[in-house]
């Protein structure tokens, strides 16, 4: 794999162009936490969140590693209204990094009437 000098990794653009893009390597501080706030979004049924779709808030705290960060949870629906529900967690160290941030996300399905 191409690095550039101080060794970020990069992949090339496509298969005649010879400039490189940086990746990002994920991080596992911020994916633990996200991780663990899906779980906590998780616990609330389909039932107790369909009246209030879409919803979403954020809060800013600390992240297993220490670092200052804002968790945002978002709740919205997957495909069509009253379906299932997609939960997204997304974790990172403040508006100006959030392209740095890690997300986890998991669908609640739609419980029989």
């Amino acid at each position: 794999m191409l690095a550039t000098p101080a060794g970020h990794p990069v992949k090339p653009l496509g298969r005649d162009r010879r400039i490189p893009t940086l990746t990002r390597a994920p991080d596992p501080d911020l994916k633990a936490m996200a991780e663990d706030e899906l779980a906590r979004a998780l616990s609330l049924s389909w039932r107790a969140l369909s009246p209030i779709i879409p919803w979403g808030d954020s809060f800013d705290g600390i992240s297993p590693a220490g670092r200052n960060v804002t968790v945002e949870t978002s709740y919205i629906w997957r495909s069509d209204k009253d379906g299932d529900i997609l939960c997204e967690v997304a974790v990172f160290g403040g508006e100006s990094r959030r392209e740095a941030g890690e997300t986890a996300s998991a669908v609640i399905v739609r419980s029989s009437p």
